[in-house]
């Protein structure tokens, strides 16, 4: 079996780690599985980019830049929501390519900002291959957002998009006819990394009468396992006798991620009683906020040095107030460290309340103080440790999802 994974990038971004992760997945269970993507970070021979010369560069380059230039016309000028929506009105002809031909079922992931437009889409799906689309945002569900929030027009029509600013029918209501469209004349299956995103999703009109499940991202156990807590503070100059609290994403100050609420949260602690190592893009001023002492790690794309950095702390907390199903935390309590994070998205199904990390009320500060302090007096926190990796262990290690996959894809073989 020939599988062919589609992601814009290699490894930048959740959906990219979890693609990544799944082909290897794919290829320890006897899949002969590839990654097409735009953006390539590696020497993986089974990672092939479309910018195979200078001109293709440019020139998916330029295909990125006029979305986003339609999206900035469209929204008077505001850039402030630029990235919260893709219309995906231009992209790179993937139906020619070799290894779309020699494949068996064709994987999308995510797809945007230049790589995959519905015209590109419709092409694939005229080959008459499977298509599978693992979902890591609502996007594939709606007309042009990744995260439609409270909004619930998806569920029969969108427009009046409050990401546009728009009060009628607007470029949203367009893009939602020409994917209502485009799926009505395929049999994709959709696969949602969350329970949470599936029952959001089977609600869009534009997955009425379309196959939609539910299969969790991966992850290698071997890889990401608990290390010694002592060794690997010594290797990040990290002290040893306090309570390290780990906070991190791609943009720090990412108004999703929800710093604030961490930030309220740490100020309701005992004085000095904790300290926050951070890793991912952190800004100047955020030291000058945060009432605790800070360590920055900066990005981390090792994933050995990643598996000690969570070896090294005593919890992972993210208050992040949109998310799918974290890789962060799922890699946490691979590793060990127990998690704490708002009830949204798919994190109550991964940190099972009080019994391996703890589930705050969402947008709770007080709350989220309290699960930090609730970590902090577990009574046994190797007990605690345990619990979390073996979560992971029967739930997300790489062969347990790859054969929910290998299912999957033999069905629609078969069909």
């Amino acid at each position: 079996m020939k599988v062919l994974i589609l992601n814009t990038s290699e490894r930048t971004g959740g959906a990219a780690v979890a693609a990544n992760r799944l082909m290897n997945a794919l290829c320890k269970q006897g899949v002969e599985a590839n990654m097409l993507v735009r953006d390539k970070q590696s020497e993986d021979e089974r990672v092939i980019s479309v910018n195979h010369s200078w001109f293709q560069r440019r020139l998916n380059f330029l295909r990125f830049v006029w979305e986003r230039l339609v999206i900035f016309l469209c929204n008077k000028l505001n850039r402030k929501d630029l990235f919260r929506v893709s219309i995906a009105n231009t992209g790179v002809n993937l139906a020619a390519h070799p290894l779309v031909k020699e494949a068996d079922v064709i994987h999308l992931h995510w797809i945007n900002q230049g790589f995959l437009s519905l015209k590109g889409l419709r092409q694939l799906i005229a080959t008459g291959k499977p298509i599978v689309w693992t979902m890591h945002d609502m996007w594939p569900a709606t007309a042009i957002c990744h995260h439609a929030r409270t909004c619930e027009c998806f569920q029969t029509l969108c427009q009046n998009c409050f990401y546009l600013d728009s009060h009628h029918a607007d470029l949203s209501t367009f893009i939602f006819s020409r994917k209502n469209k485009l799926y009505t004349n395929s049999t994709m299956t959709f696969v949602c990394c969350s329970k949470w995103l599936m029952n959001r999703a089977v609600k869009s009109q534009l997955l009425q009468q379309r196959k939609v499940l539910s299969i969790p991202n991966p992850i290698n156990i071997m890889l990401y396992h608990p290390l010694d807590k002592q060794q690997a503070r010594e290797q990040f100059g990290l002290p040893i006798n306090k309570t390290l609290l780990l906070f991190g994403a791609l943009n720090v100050m990412d108004e999703r991620k929800g710093i604030d609420f961490l930030i309220k949260a740490l100020r309701l602690l005992p004085s000095d009683s904790v300290e926050l190592v951070v890793f991912g893009q952190v800004k100047d001023q955020i030291e000058e906020m945060l009432p605790v002492r800070i360590h920055a790690m900066g990005y981390l794309s090792d994933d050995q040095k990643i598996a000690q950095l969570y070896s090294a702390v005593d919890m992972f907390v993210t208050s992040s107030l949109e998310e799918n199903l974290p890789n962060t935390i799922m890699e946490a309590m691979a590793c060990g460290t127990p998690c704490v994070g708002f009830q949204t998205g798919g994190i109550p199904e991964m940190i099972d309340h009080e019994q391996n990390g703890y589930v705050a009320h969402y947008q709770d500060a007080k709350d989220l103080a309290k699960g930090i302090q609730w970590v902090i007096n577990y009574p046994d926190p190797e007990a605690l440790r345990q619990a979390c990796v073996e979560k992971v262990r029967t739930h997300y290690a790489e062969e347990v999802v790859a054969q929910q996959y290998i299912k999957l894809y033999e069905q629609l073989l078969k069909r």
